[in-house]
């Protein structure tokens, strides 16, 4: 094997091996953070999540409502009502590309 395969091999390894952190972190993230009102599922069926009005994170339909940029700012910062009420508290001691992967693992729930 010539050492260009052998840097591609380890290029791809590690690419690879970050990838599944990632995944898992987003999934571990998701747990903490997010499931006691979106539950484990992104349905949105527990007891906090249904007093909350919580929509449906596996409905493509709902999916489709938002843009990754908007569920990236309501993670990062919350989201009100407009009497400034507070309906969704900011994730907090994430870093942005912890975000981006909570994001993206959200988008995974759509059937």
């Amino acid at each position: 094997m010539n050492t260009l395969t052998k840097k591609t091999l380890v290029i791809t390894a590690a690419l690879l091996t970050a990838a599944l952190a990632n995944a898992g972190d987003a999934k571990e993230n998701f747990e903490k953070s997010c499931a006691k009102c979106h539950g484990t599922d992104g349905k949105g069926q527990t007891k906090m999540g249904q007093k909350l009005g919580i929509k449906d994170l596996t409905d493509a339909k709902v999916q489709e409502g938002f843009k990754d940029e908007e569920a990236f700012k309501a993670i990062k910062e919350g989201l009100k009502d407009k009497e400034d009420k507070t309906l969704m508290k900011a994730a907090e001691g994430l870093s942005d590309d912890e975000i981006k992967a909570l994001v993206k693992y959200t988008r995974d729930f759509k059937k």
